[in-house]
C-alpha cells in the first residue's frame, strides 16, 4: 500500500468518536502541526493568516509564542471537524495550498524547489511507485541483483527492488536485519536524528517512544519493517560477502560468500548493490599493550550482552558521540571512571533528546489524518536543510577564526554558554572540553547526560594522552597511572577505507581496493565507478549529509537512482550500466571545487570526514534537496550501456 493510499484510508476512518483519547491528543499535539493538519482537512486558510504573526522561523532568534486562546480555538475546530465530518475535504489539496501550509507552519517561505522533496519524503505523494507504472518493461526473470547488507540501506534496496519487479537476494552477515542497530547495543546507544524523520518515507512510524530514538527503538522499527514487507524471505543470514569479480564477456558478477559453516559459495548475478555503510567496521585504538590488559577490553560496537560494569573501575577511551552516550548512561553505576580524550567535541543541548513521546502525541500521530506526515515535514525542515547555513563559509566573515559565518558564530556562542552553565563550578573540565575549531566542522555531541557525568566526583577527564596500557591499568603520558577493571573503547570506525574487507575486481582485472587505497575512495555521486559496471555503492564517497540529519533520505535517493539505472539496462536490452570516465572526472572536479566553500576545509577542521592529507572524502557539500534532485534519474550522456 502506497503512502497516499494510507492517507486515503485514514480519511475514510472519519468521523472519529468524541473520546477522552481524542481530547488528550488535541491537548498534547504540537500546535503548528495541528494547524497544518486542520487546514489540510478543512481548507480553512483563514486560520493560517491568524497564526502567521506568531510562528517564527526556527533559527531567527525570535521565539514562536502562540496565544492560548488561538490554540484553544484551533483544538475546538479540529475536534468538531474530526467528530462530525462537517467541513471535511477528502480530495487532494492543490500543490499551491500544500506549499502555503508548509510556509505558514514553519514561519518562512518554503520555496518551489522543496515541494517535490516534501511530497516524497513526508509521505504525501511518493516520487514513483514502479509497481504501478503500466508502460514500464518487466525485468527479465533471469536478471538477478545481489544486495550486500540488511541494514537501513539494504532494506531500502530490497523494498524498492521488489516493488520494481527485480529478482534479488540480500546477503547479511548477522542473524537478523538491522545492520548498525543490530550490532550497536551499548548502554545509552541512540540516534542524533529525530525519530520521526529517521525512517523510510514509505513507512513513517507513529510508535517511537522518544523524540530521538534509542538504539532499541531503531532496531524495533527495522524489525517491524522487515515483518510488514516480508523482507526476510530474500535474505541469507549468517553469510558474509568476501569477493566480487566481474566477467567482461557475460556482464555478470561472481560473488563469493562465506557461509555460517565456513564453506564458500559462488553466486553469479547481473548487478550488485553494496549496502554496508562505512560505520560497519569498528576500529581499535592504536595503543601499546591494549590487548595485554587482564580484564575485558570492549569496543562499543561489539558490546557483550553479559557485560555489567556496575561497581567497576572503568576506563573509557574516546570522547565522541558513542562515548558521550555510553558515559552518560553508566557513570552513575560505576565505582570510578577515567575518560581519555584525544580532542574535544562541541556539545549542543536539545531538550528533546531524552523526551518521551506522550500517549496523547502518539494517539495524534496514529489517528488524526495527515498529522503524522505534517509532523515529519516539520522535523525535516528544522533538522535537515535548515542547518545547512552552519557549514557554508561566508566569504565576508571577519569575526574570528573559530567560525565561518555569523550564524556559525551564533551557534558556537550558544554551545559555549551551555558548557559554561552546566559546568560552572568545574573550570578545569570546561578548559579541557572547549574546542579550538569551528562548531560543525566535525560531528557534534547532543548532550544526554554527558556533561552531568563529567561533573560527577567519580569521573575524571584525562586529555594528556595515553602512553601505554599495562595488564592492570592505563598509564598516561604524564606518568599518572589508573588501575581499572574494564577498558571500554569508543573509538569509532574505519570509515575512510570504504571498501572494507571486500575484494573487488572489475573490467580487465581492475582492483578497486588498490585504486581506493586505505583512505582515498572516489566515485560518481557516491554510487558508481568507471571500470566496475553494474556495481553500485551506497553511502559512498562524498554522499554523507554531514551538515544535519538525513542519512535515511540519502539512502532512499541512492536506491532510487540505482533502480533507475537498472531500468535503463532492461529498457534497452543491454547487459551492463557503466558511468563514463569523463562524467566521473567532472563530478569529482565539481566536488573539489566546492569544498573550499565548506566548513570541513577550515584550517582547524580535523575529523573522520577528512583523510590524512586533508581531503574531505566523506561529506556531501550541498543540501539534501540538491541530492534529491540529482538522483531522480541518471543524467543522459553520463553513462554507457554495454550490449
Amino acid at each position: 500500500m502506497s503512502t497516499n493510499e494510507k492517507l486515503t484510508n485514514a480519511l475514510k476512518s472519519l468521523p472519529l468518536a468524541d473520546s477522552p483519547e481524542l481530547a488528550g491528543a488535541l491537548a498534547e499535539a504540537n500546535v503548528p502541526t495541528l494547524l497544518a493538519a486542520y487546514v489540510h482537512l478543512s481548507r480553512d486558510t483563514a486560520m493560517l493568516d491568524r497564526f502567521a504573526p506568531h510562528i517564527k522561523p526556527a533559527f531567527s532568534g525570535e521565539p514562536t509564542v502562540i496565544p492560548d486562546d488561538l490554540s484553544e480555538e484551533l483544538r475546538a475546530k479540529m475536534r468538531h471537524l474530526l467528530t462530525t465530518g462537517e467541513g471535511l475535504h477528502t480530495d487532494t489539496p492543490s500543490d499551491a495550498l500544500m506549499q502555503q501550509i508548509m510556509s505558514a507552519t514553519v514561519g518562512e517561505k518554503v520555496e518551489d524547489e522543496f515541494v517535490d522533496v516534501v511530497f516524497d519524503q513526508c509521505g504525501f505523494r511518493p516520487w514513483i511507485d514502479r509497481s504501478k507504472v503500466a508502460s514500464r518493461p518487466t525485468p527479465p526473470a533471469n536478471f538477478k541483483v545481489l544486495v550486500i547488507g540488511a541494514g537501513l540501506t539494504g532494506m531500502a534496496a530490497a523494498t524498492k527492488l521488489r516493488e520494481a519487479g527485480y529478482d534479488y537476494v540480500v546477503i547479511e552477515k548477522n542473524s537478523d536485519v538491522g545492520g548498525t542497530w543490530y550490532e550497536n547495543r551499548y548502554p545509552g546507544v541512540g540516534v542524533d536524528t529525530p525519530s520521526h524523520f529517521y525512517s523510510f518515507s514509505w513507512e513513517i512510524w507513529p510508535d517511537w517512544t522518544h523524540y530521538h530514538p534509542q538504539g532499541v527503538d531503531m532496531q524495533r522499527y527495522l524489525l517491524s519493517v522487515a515483518d510488514k514487507y516480508d523482507l526476510r524471505d530474500k535474505v541469507r543470514f549468517n553469510t558474509a560477502v568476501e569477493t566480487l569479480v566481474y566477467d567482461d564477456k557475460s556482464g555478470t558478477w561472481t560473488v563469493t560468500v562465506r557461509n555460517a559453516d565456513g564453506s564458500h559459495e559462488d553466486i553469479v548475478v547481473n548487478a550488485v548493490i553494496n549496502g554496508h555503510g562505512p560505520v560497519n567496521r569498528f576500529k581499535w585504538p592504536d595503543i601499546p599493550g591494549l590487548h595485554d590488559f587482564n580484564g575485558p577490553v570492549v569496543h562499543t560496537a561489539a558490546w557483550p550482552a553479559d557485560l555489567d560494569v556496575t561497581g567497576k573501575r572503568v576506563a573509557v577511551i574516546g570522547t565522541g558521540a558513542s562515548s558521550a552516550q555510553l558515559v552518560g548512561a553508566i557513570a552513575p553505576k560505576v565505582a570510578q571512571m577515567n575518560i581519555y580524550q584525544r580532542s574535544p567535541h562541541w556539545v549542543l543541548f536539545n531538550p528533546e533528546i531524552a523526551h518521551e513521546v506522550s500517549d496523547g502525541m502518539k494517539w495524534a500521530l496514529t489517528h488524526i489524518p495527515t498529522y503524522l506526515e505534517w509532523f515529519r515535514f516539520r522535523v525535516y525542515w528544522f533538522a535537515a536543510d535548515g542547518l545547512f547555513g552552519n557549514v557554508l563559509k561566508d566569504p565576508e566573515w571577519e569575526g574570528n577564526d573559530l567560525a565561518v559565518s555569523a550564524a556559525n558564530e551564533g551557534i558556537r556562542q550558544y554551545a559555549l554558554q551551555y558548557l559554561n552553565s552546566k559546568l560552572a563550578d568545574r573550570p578545569d573540565v570546561i578548559e579541557k572540553l572547549t574546542p579550538d575549531f569551528p562548531i560543525f566542522s566535525k560531528r557534534i555531541i547532543l548532550d544526554n547526560g554527558w556533561l552531568d557525568a563529567l561533573a560527577r566526583d567519580n569521573v575524571h577527564l584525562e586529555n594528556g594522552g595515553i602512553a601505554r596500557i599495562l595488564p592492570n591499568g592505563i598509564e598516561a603520558k604524564d606518568g599518572t597511572f589508573y588501575e581499572c577493571d574494564v577498558i571500554l573503547c569508543a573509538t569509532g570506525f574505519a570509515v575512510a577505507k570504504m571498501i572494507g574487507n571486500l575484494t573487488v575486481k572489475g573490467v580487465g582485472g581492475r582492483d578497486l581496493g588498490e585504486e581506493w587505497g586505505d583512505e582515498d575512495a572516489r566515485s560518481y555521486m557516491g554510487m558508481v565507478m568507471p571500470g566496475y559496471p553494474n556495481l553500485f555503492w551506497t553511502v559512498g564517497p562524498n554522499s554523507a549529509p554531514n551538515h544535519a540529519a538525513g542519512q535515511n533520505m540519502i539512502s532512499e535517493c541512492q536506491v532510487n537512482w540505482i533502480v533507475e539505472a537498472l531500468d535503463r539496462i532492461v529498457e534497452t536490452g543491454a547487459k551492463a550500466f557503466e558511468v563514463k570516465q569523463e562524467a566521473f572526472d567532472a563530478w569529482n572536479r565539481k566536488v573539489e571545487a566546492r569544498m573550499p566553500q565548506m566548513i570541513w576545509t577550515h584550517p582547524k577542521a580535523n575529523s573522520y570526514y577528512n583523510n590524512s592529507k586533508g581531503r574531505v572524502y566523506l561529506s556531501w557539500p550541498w543540501r539534501l534537496v540538491d541530492f534529491f534532485v540529482e538522483t531522480r534519474r541518471p543524467e543522459e550522456g553520463s553513462y554507457t550501456l554495454h550490449k
